[in-house]
């Protein structure tokens, strides 16, 4: 058989790039006005809207018994929102959780989880719920011609297109949500506050914000905590309707404990803690003992904080805590809703509240319309009643006789069809003489109502006292008191580390292998610690252990690390070169610690050497700087601290020749060759093995193998001579020294 041609005939064709395009825009507007963005009216979601909405429809009302989450979810997705089930419960989950909603939507019944993780809440099919009662606040009018109704995603049933909020909810319990190309961060308020800067505007229509925000004075997070930005910042975000605000925890002092109460918006009290331990556990946070986490029922958030003694500034330590942890933390505003006229904008305060009033007045105006057409309507229906009662065997013998009674009713009485209907069904019971008083007390309080209901319809200052009545009511039944307090305070400001690590004396020894560790204290026998094996001590330097100790290799290049940091001197320490990146075949040949601005003396084995303050060979690159420049053959000799007392430079050379002069002689550098310290003999491989620095009363150590001679202060002068020259030597037998030290 032949192959059919393809007939495309009747059928659109568009180039992909504009097909593509036309999808992805009716895809990013469907998400923007059908999932993501929250309207302005009832402050709701699509899907929070259904949920609310079924939830009315299983009766589920507050005084109701509690039913399995899953009944709920699965008429939401059966019936309104074909989506999925775990979305849809996490959304409903959200709306229950009191941390999370100012004003709980949802009353939940098991786990719902916890402020610690909001997502650990149980399975749906273990789970139970009914509404709050301050669900009501979106309910209540629902059935009084207040909203328009749209056909759900089958045109099976009917759903609201928005509920008919009688409080702005979207301020109340705040919103969040991300679109396509915007999003939405809106913060929670206090109820109070609210109204009463709404009764403010419907008052004084041209209030201006900085009026309004003295009523709202600012977001009130279920949580509590601190709100700290300064109001400069709270009034722009309240006018852009975008910004960020500052949260912090509050805390109070109990028996020299820190016992954190409440925590900032969103925050995890086991994140925290588990922050400011990995702090304890890496010794940057010694002025803390321990911590607890003692939150239950009664107390959802009590984290203890143990100083380690009573002389810790617990103001500072606070301080430091909300600087490096989520004690503190911000929280985003972008006020960017769906407004009346089905568009997504960003709102100020004050046009968000004005848009809502706009919003409040039009439903109020259904509601009464709806309801003055119903009463219009009964009270037409009592007029046809009364015709038959005053006429009641007449209207009896016409229903026995007539095959058709309703247009002879209609006919004989000129009834209308709805007053004829009415009549025809009546009850026998409701027959009696007394119904005859009852209608006539019935229309006389429906046509009061009437004229009430014209008169409010018809006056704009009537409409205003009402919705202002109706506010304070729902403010008494509703409100609370606000949570979170309003302190201006500074950014918090992280305690310095060398401030917060303890100020203990070290000892901070080299191996000649390059292995580093630090010793507690400064009576410690560096030669006789344990070394591995072809490993020994080359050099050690004293300081304190919130100092940096700096390492000097063979290139001449100065590297740092801090103190504390290095391992403990009960081991053989850890080489240097597994956290430090010296150049190939370098080696390392002096320490020095102390104060940055302590001096030292810094030499090469070629003789040469300079004065240096500690804080020019700081260095934060793992790579190092140069600081000494080393002749081509030399090597690094220890390097010697010049103290405060430091008045002569002490140097010795491999055969046993001693060097004493003036400390003064030696130029400060930062960093270079330096100038001759000790002639040495020309074309010998004699090098200078060591230098001391000298106060006017100390002595000096010369060791030769296990041998160790002192050399008392009057005795040095007979080493004393210009510097750069050969020294004397030392006596018979010490013609080889390994190295000196000041006694």
């Amino acid at each position: 058989m032949r192959d059919q041609e393809l007939n495309f005939e009747g059928i659109e064709r568009l180039p992909l790039g504009v097909f593509t395009e036309k999808a992805y825009l009716d895809y990013s507007m469907y998400v923007i006005l059908d999932r993501a963005l929250p309207h302005i009216g009832d402050g709701l979601k699509p899907v929070q809207r259904r949920i609310v909405y079924a939830m009315s429809d299983l009766g589920l009302s507050a005084t109701s018994k509690p039913k399995k989450a899953a009944r709920t979810v699965g008429d939401v997705i059966g019936k309104f929102h074909p989506h999925g089930d775990a979305a849809c419960y996490e959304a409903m989950v959200h709306m229950a959780q009191p941390f999370s909603f100012r004003y709980p939507i949802v009353d939940g019944h098991g786990n719902w989880g916890s402020q610690d993780d909001p997502k650990s809440f149980a399975a749906m099919r273990y789970t139970e719920a009914k509404m709050t009662r301050y669900a009501q606040v979106l309910l209540a009018e629902l059935d009084q011609g207040t909203v328009d109704w749209q056909p759900n995603f089958d045109g099976t049933l009917r759903e609201p297109t928005l509920l008919p909020a009688q409080l702005p909810n979207l301020l109340l319990n705040g919103a969040s949500g991300i679109a396509v190309g915007m999003s939405t961060d809106i913060p929670p308020h206090n109820l109070n506050e609210v109204c009463a800067a709404l009764i403010r505007l419907l008052d004084q229509p041209k209030t201006t914000l900085s009026q309004l925000t003295k009523h709202i004075k600012g977001p009130d997070f279920p949580t509590g905590g601190e709100l700290t930005s300064p109001r400069a910042d709270l009034l722009a975000i309240y006018k852009t309707g975008g910004g960020t605000l500052r949260l912090r925890a509050r805390y109070y002092e109990q028996d020299g404990e820190v016992v954190v109460t409440e925590l900032p918006y969103q925050a995890s009290g086991a994140k925290v803690l588990e922050q400011i331990a990995a702090q304890m556990r890496a010794k940057k946070l010694p002025l803390l003992e321990d911590l607890r986490d003692e939150s239950d029922h009664e107390n959802p958030t009590r984290l203890v904080l143990l100083p380690r003694s009573g002389r810790v500034d617990l103001d500072a330590l606070m301080n430091h805590l909300f600087a490096t942890t989520d004690l503190e933390r911000t929280v985003r505003v972008n006020m960017n809703v769906i407004g009346l006229d089905g568009r997504p904008a960003v709102f100020g305060l004050k046009a968000l509240l004005e848009q809502w009033l706009i919003f409040r007045m039009e439903t109020t105006k259904r509601r009464l319309s709806h309801r003055l057409e119903r009463v219009t309507t009964r009270l037409h229906v009592l007029d046809g009643l009364l015709v038959a009662y005053l006429n009641i065997d007449a209207v009896i013998k016409i229903i026995r006789n007539e095959d058709e009674p309703k247009p002879v009713l209609m006919k004989r009485f000129k009834l209308s069809d709805e007053q004829a209907e009415a009549i025809l069904e009546l009850k026998l019971r409701h027959l009696a003489r007394l119904e005859e008083m009852k209608i006539r007390g019935e229309q006389e309080a429906l046509a009061d109502e009437q004229a009430d209901i014209k008169r409010t319809l018809g006056s704009k200052k009537k409409l205003t006292d009402l919705l202002k009545a109706e506010l304070l009511e729902l403010a008494d039944k509703h409100g609370d008191e606000r949570r979170t307090a309003i302190v201006e305070r500074g950014p918090a400001q992280a305690i310095d580390e060398a401030d917060l690590i303890a100020s203990d004396p070290v000892t901070v020894v080299l191996s000649a292998r390059g292995w580093a560790r630090a010793a507690k204290g400064h009576d410690v026998d560096s030669e006789a610690l344990s070394y591995r094996s072809g490993d020994e001590f080359l050099a050690a330097a004293r300081g304190r252990s919130n100092q940096l100790a700096v390492f000097v290799d063979s290139t001449g290049r100065a590297y740092s690390l801090a103190a504390h940091t290095l391992p403990s001197a009960r081991g053989q320490g850890e080489p240097l070169s597994g956290r430090l990146k010296p150049p190939d075949g370098a080696t390392f040949g002096a320490v020095l610690i102390g104060a940055p601005e302590d001096r030292w003396v810094l030499a090469s084995s070629a003789g040469y050497g300079f004065v240096v303050t500690l804080e020019q060979m700081y260095s934060r690159n793992k790579a190092g700087k140069v600081v000494l420049t080393v002749p081509k053959g030399a090597r690094v000799v220890p390097a010697a601290p010049a103290g405060e007392s430091g008045t002569r430079v002490a140097a010795v050379s491999g055969d046993g020749r001693l060097l004493i002069f003036p400390l003064g002689e030696l130029p400060a550098l930062a960093r270079g060759k330096g100038n001759k310290i000790q002639g040495l003999p020309a074309k010998s491989d004699i090098a200078m093995i060591g230098i001391a620095v000298l106060a006017a009363d100390d002595a000096l150590q010369v060791f030769s193998g296990q041998r160790q001679m002192t050399i008392k202060p009057k005795d040095l002068d007979h080493y004393a001579a210009a510097r750069g020259r050969r020294g004397s030597a030392l006596p018979r037998g010490w013609r080889k020294v390994d190295r000196i030290a000041v006694a």
